[in-house]
């Protein structure tokens, strides 16, 4: 496990703390599931696919994980999540040039320059939610 120092002598648990992020995300998204399908569906639904930017602080397979446990007590415990990755794209303001961002080099390809604008990677969004009907078909 690994732990940390803290400055007032206290060890902080860094997997356990990344882990709580996770959960509140899964918990989150659980949350929208349940306000936009109705409850008499909710044993229906299939998979949530959701759109996870590189730079959006989530770490997808611990995020897929925290969600598995918490469904496994609601109405739709065979839900999965779906998780899409959303490269990080910038656009520079200099040249206008757009290019994607690879091991965190925010300059631009084209002119070098810094001035840069994010275009996309810190998305952390609910796409769609599949639900199959009576006939176990997906809808």
């Amino acid at each position: 496990m690994l732990r940390r120092n803290c400055a007032d002598g206290d060890s902080l648990n860094v997997v356990g703390f990344l882990f709580m992020h996770e959960l509140a995300i899964a918990q989150n998204i659980l949350e929208i599931v349940q306000q936009s399908v109705p409850e008499e569906h909710a044993a229906s639904v299939r998979s949530v696919r959701i759109r996870v930017g590189r730079l959006s602080g989530v770490v997808p397979d611990s995020l897929e994980f925290c969600f598995g446990v918490i469904v496994r007590e609601t109405q739709m415990p065979q839900a999965c999540l779906v998780i899409e990755s959303v490269p990080t794209t910038s656009k520079c303001n200099d040249c206008s040039h757009c290019f994607s961002v690879e091991d965190f080099a925010f300059t631009c390809p084209a002119c070098r320059s810094a001035n840069l604008e994010l275009v996309s990677g810190k998305e952390l969004e609910v796409v769609d939610i599949e639900v199959e009907d009576e006939c176990d078909e997906a809808i």
